[in-house]
């Protein structure tokens, strides 16, 4: 996976599991991925050494992933949105609105 792809993928999974990681993990992920913060300056702004922010930034990589292994709701999501795009060009209408329904359920 190039880094983008893995960065989108990283912050994919962020968006459904942040609920899980503490308020500290989360901090730390949304200085550097949404605001472009480097470790440097996350660091400074928490008084902690650039090791410290690089070696917690990995490790809530890792436990994304780990929730990713074993909930699949990452995986679930992308399956679901691919059969409703799969559906979306059928002409009956009582599946167009099944789609509609299930659509602003998933956002």
């Amino acid at each position: 996976m190039i880094n983008l792809e893995k960065n989108n993928h990283t912050i994919a999974l962020f968006d459904i599991y942040k609920g899980l990681l503490t308020s500290k993990q989360r901090k730390y992920f949304e200085f550097y991925y949404f605001e472009d913060f480097s470790l440097q300056e996350i660091a400074d702004e928490h008084q902690i050494s650039r090791a410290a922010v690089s070696d917690s930034l990995q490790k809530t990589i890792k436990l994304l992933a780990s929730f990713e292994d074993k909930l699949n709701l990452l995986k679930q999501h992308s399956n679901f949105r691919k059969i409703v795009e799969d559906f979306k060009n059928s002409p009956q209408l009582e599946i167009q609105e099944i789609l509609r329904k299930i659509e602003e359920v998933i956002g």
